[in-house]
């Protein structure tokens, strides 16, 4: 059986792989471009699985609903961020 995660847990391992996901480092052109771009997208799509589903738990407090939903959306910017900087 699945060994279950607190929400605090969740929402901090997701943090530390959104940090990960910035910390992925740019490589010169060629097929490194599309290396980094999947383990970008790979690293930003863990954090995500690990809190997406926490907001629907009813035992699950208001305010950390809101600190979760909060999280998804920087999930969102730092993809942007991180794949297409400068394009706002």
């Amino acid at each position: 059986m699945a060994k279950l995660i607190p929400t605090a847990e969740r929402i901090k391992r997701a943090r530390a792989l959104i940090q990960k996901a910035r910390e992925i480092p740019v490589e010169a052109g060629g097929w490194e471009d599309f290396t980094r771009t999947a383990r970008v997208k790979d690293t930003l799509r863990q954090a995500r699985d690990l809190v997406k589903f926490a907001a629907y738990n009813p035992a699950v407090p208001a305010e950390t609903k809101k600190e979760i939903q909060d999280l998804l959306d920087e999930i969102i910017r730092a993809e942007k961020e991180i794949l297409h900087p400068g394009s706002d």
